[in-house]
C-alpha cells in the first residue's frame, strides 16, 4: 500500500481552481458509455459529475492566501497483492475510501465546535482509475533509455538516406534496430518498454481531492503540517494544530486488513518500512526472526518489488556485506518516500 498526499501546485501545470487536476482525473472516461464510466464520489453520494466537484472544492477557499493551497490530493496504490484480495476492485475500493477518510479525519489534532474533527468536517471527492502508464521516471524506462536513444538515432539517419542527404545502408540500419529492440532489457507483451505505455495487470487505484477548508470553509484543515501534534495561541485562545501522517499510514494499513480480511506480511507494511531507514539493522534481524513460512513470502515480496536482494541471507550481522545492504536500504528508502507527504 503506498500512499501520497501532495499540496495542489500553484502555477506550473495547474492554476490556482481545481478544473485541470479534475479534468486530468477525467481521462480514463474519454470515449466511453456512460455506463462505463467511473464517475467522482464521496461519502455519502456516488456518481458526482466533475462539474460539481470543480464548483464545491473551488467554493471552499475562504480566507485562504494566494500561496496556500486550496486543496490537497491523496493518491492510494494498493499492491497486486493486495488488489487480488479484492472482490469486484471498483465497489470495494470505494468501500475502502470511505473508511480510510475517516482515519484521515482521525489523525487532525484539530477541534471544531469544541469536538475532534470527524469525516462530516471534510469536504472531499475521489475516483478510481485501472490504468497506470509508465512514466519516464520508471526504472524500466530509464535502463531501456540507452537503447530508445540509438534506435531514435538509427531511424533518423534512415530518413537522411531515404532524403539524400546521408550515405548509408537501410537494410542494414534496420537490422540494427532490430537487434536493439531484443536488447533492450525491459519488454511487456514482447514489445520494449517506453514512456507513455500502459502497465499490464491490475493497476487500480485511487485518488482524492479534499478541501484545505473544512465544509463549513471556516477552518483550515491542513495533512501538509509540519506538526504532529501542538498547541498554539491565538487571539487569546488556545488552538490544537498538527497532522500524525505516521498515524494515518498505518490506520490506512490495518483498516484495508481489517475491511477485506488481508494478512499483511512483515515487510509489507509502513511500519517495517520506516524501521528499515531508521534502523536497518533491527529491520533485518526481525525479519530473520519470522516464522520460516512468512520469512519466504517476505523474501518473495522483496523481490518481484526489484529491491536487489543477497544472494544468500545472512544469519548474523556479521555476514552483512555493507555494499550490498546499502543498496538494500536505498531501494526501501524510494518505498517509504513514496509514502510521505510531499509539499
Amino acid at each position: 500500500m503506498y500512499i501520497t498526499i501532495t499540496a495542489q501546485k500553484l502555477g506550473g501545470n495547474y492554476s490556482q481552481g481545481s478544473a485541470d487536476f479534475v479534468g486530468y482525473l477525467e481521462k480514463e472516461n474519454q470515449g466511453l458509455d456512460p455506463e462505463e464510466q467511473e464517475f467522482f464520489f464521496n461519502q455519502y453520494k456516488d456518481q458526482i459529475p466533475a462539474e460539481e466537484v470543480v464548483r464545491q472544492i473551488d467554493a471552499n477557499t475562504a480566507k485562504l492566501e494566494k500561496t496556500e493551497p486550496r486543496f490537497y490530493s491523496i493518491t492510494v496504490s494498493p499492491s497486486k497483492k493486495e488488489l487480488s484480495r479484492l472482490q469486484n476492485n471498483s465497489e470495494d475500493l470505494k468501500k475502502y475510501t470511505r473508511e480510510l477518510m475517516k482515519d484521515y479525519v482521525a489523525s487532525f489534532n484539530r477541534e471544531i465546535n469544541g469536538r475532534p474533527v470527524n469525516v462530516d468536517d471534510i469536504k472531499y471527492y475521489a475516483k478510481i482509475e485501472h490504468q497506470r502508464c509508465f512514466k519516464g521516471t520508471d526504472k524500466q524506462v530509464r535502463e531501456n533509455q540507452p537503447f530508445a536513444a540509438k534506435i531514435l538515432q538509427l531511424k533518423n539517419d534512415i530518413q537522411k538516406v531515404k532524403r539524400k542527404e546521408h550515405p548509408g545502408n537501410i537494410a542494414q540500419m534496420k537490422r540494427e534496430i532490430s537487434k536493439l529492440e531484443k536488447a533492450a532489457p525491459h519488454k511487456q507483451g514482447g514489445l520494449r518498454i517506453v514512456q507513455g505505455m500502459s502497465k499490464e495487470g491490475n493497476q487500480s487505484h485511487i485518488h482524492i481531492i479534499v478541501s484545505r477548508r473544512d465544509a463549513s470553509n471556516k477552518f483550515s484543515l491542513s495533512p501538509g503540517s509540519k506538526y504532529r501534534a501542538s498547541e498554539v495561541t491565538l487571539n487569546g485562545k488556545t488552538v490544537k494544530r498538527g497532522f500524525d501522517r505516521d498515524k494515518f499510514f498505518r490506520n490506512a494499513e490495518n483498516t484495508f486488513d481489517k475491511t477485506f480480511g488481508y494478512q499483511r506480511n512483515f515487510v509489507e507494511s509502513y511500519s517495517s518500512r520506516k524501521e528499515f531507514i531508521k534502523n536497518p539493522k533491527g529491520y533485518f534481524s526481525s525479519l530473520m526472526k519470522l516464522p520460516t513460512s512468512e520469512k519466504t513470502v517476505a523474501m518473495k515480496i522483496l523481490k518481484e518489488s526489484g529491491i536487489p536482494m543477497m544472494p544468500n541471507i545472512p544469519t548474523n550481522k556479521a555476514q552483512l556485506a555493507l555494499k550490498v545492504f546499502n543498496r538494500l536500504r536505498r531501494g526501501v528508502d524510494i518505498a517509504v518516500k513514496s509514502s510521505s507527504i510531499g509539499i
